[in-house]
């Protein structure tokens, strides 16, 4: 089913290369992505933020393009609750036979123990407490509890060139040296690896090899930031799964060594989503826009405080919906009309409280101009909101630079949120200064 579900998203080109951003030089991602998850959620790497295409959950309307998009995401959800009890039993393994507390035969009963109630519950039991202490309980349900799936895909006969392994002389690379980003600490990467079989494979085995096959997909691990030690090849067979347990995505670095078929991988995380779901955002939304009120006749709009703290808060904020939800999103464009238009909504809500905050931005200048404010306490006020304007408008300019450089969107996308108000605002607020 998860295989049918990796041909599906690929025939309905549902894989995308990401323009990412790696020491202030701009990327295009030689695999082709697309996040699959919890409904809201998004994960953040290389400065790009992904958004969820969400898989198919109780208390959601979720409405998909086609049916078999549909099935390929409930296959992948089916996946995630398998690999998350293949999890647990791992690190539950692990830690018996690190503390040798008891024999081998008591750890495969609880082994089996765990594996029989996450088949029954979907999760980790706290009726266990024979076998699990309340902390351990809590720990492996943080750790093991994937939230979404970054589903990945290369052919890498397609591609013009691969970037070669610069230290142990593994051949090519499809995703460099790196470590996963934005997970919970110490939480559990889950890959499942699905290798299209041609001939290409056929044709190197039957020729005398040394060192790794390089008709076959690897997964490299090497000590993290060091070169001497060496490092390791493992060879990536068909339906093949691997957990990156414990600390070992911290203390150790991974790439990926591109065999000769075309490959999917299902990268399964806990991904750290304190500030990366819509329930976060619209929260920061609804702060901000306590400081803004209306008359009850006129209806005029007005603030309810010019206090530094509030007004950086509100400005913040106001960056951070910009910056970090509405121009990642639109900069993609509509590629995730491929499979759903479930965030259409909520980012046209996000929009609404961005332009609302436009408002405030324009209101906290016409405030602070007037002759009636405190000297003190309103170059205080500018000074503030000068920082977080200009912060405002070097972003701004950085993403249209980005967008038209590599022109990967449409103009229409841009133009939704051209920089029209902020270098205003910069000027504006620099003559009070004066």
């Amino acid at each position: 089913m998860v295989q049918e579900g990796f041909l599906t998203l690929r025939k309905h080109d549902c894989f995308f290369q990401d323009l990412v951003r790696i020491k202030g030089k701009d990327f295009v991602t030689p695999v082709s992505r697309i996040l699959i998850g919890n409904p809201g959620c998004t994960y953040k790497y290389l400065n790009t933020r992904l958004f969820t295409v969400p898989w198919p959950t109780e208390g959601y309307d979720i409405k998909y393009c086609s049916p078999q998009v549909h099935d390929a995401c409930k296959a992948l959800i089916r996946l995630n609750d398998y690999l998350h009890i293949e999890a647990v039993k791992a690190l539950q393994g692990q830690n018996l036979f690190e503390t040798k507390e008891i024999k081998d035969s008591t750890v495969i009963d609880r082994e089996q123990n765990f594996a029989a109630t996450f088949m029954d519950k979907g999760s980790v039991s706290k009726d266990q407490s024979s076998c699990v202490s309340e902390d351990d309980y809590i720990s492996l349900k943080n750790r093991t509890s994937y939230n979404l799936t970054l589903l990945n895909y290369m052919d890498p006969l397609q591609m013009l060139y691969l970037k070669q392994e610069p230290y142990f002389g593994m051949g090519n690379m499809a995703v460099s040296w790196h470590h996963d980003e934005n997970l919970v600490e110490r939480s559990t990467v889950a890959v499942y690896s699905y290798s299209c079989e041609g001939s290409a494979v056929e044709e190197s085995n039957e020729q005398k090899l040394k060192g790794r096959d390089p008709a076959v997909w690897h997964v490299g691990l090497k000590v993290a930031w060091d070169i001497e030690t060496p490092g390791l090849a493992i060879p990536l067979h068909q339906g093949d799964f691997y957990l990156m347990l414990d600390d070992l995505n911290m203390t150790h670095q991974h790439c990926v060594l591109a065999g000769f078929s075309p490959r999917f991988s299902s990268t399964h995380r806990v991904a750290d989503c304190s500030r990366g779901t819509l329930e976060y955002i619209f929260g920061q939304c609804e702060l901000a826009l306590q400081n803004l009120q209306a008359d009850s006749e006129s209806m005029a709009l007005s603030l309810k405080s010019l206090e530094t703290a509030v007004v950086k808060q509100v400005e913040e904020i106001h960056n951070e919906v910009e910056f970090e939800w509405l121009r990642q999103f639109w900069f993609q464009g509509k590629r995730y009309l491929k499979c759903t238009d479930w965030w259409l909504k909520p980012m046209a809500k996000l929009e609404e409280f961005w332009r609302k905050m436009e408002v405030m931005t324009s209101l906290v200048l016409s405030e602070v101009g007037k002759e009636e404010q405190i000297e003190e306490q309103r170059n205080e006020t500018l000074s503030c909101f000068l920082l977080v304007l200009t912060e405002r408008q070097k972003l701004r300019q950085e993403w249209i630079a980005s967008a038209l450089s590599e022109s990967l969107i449409h103009m229409i996308c841009i133009n939704r949120l051209l920089p029209y108000t902020s270098l205003y605002f910069i000027k504006a607020s620099a003559r009070c200064l004066e």
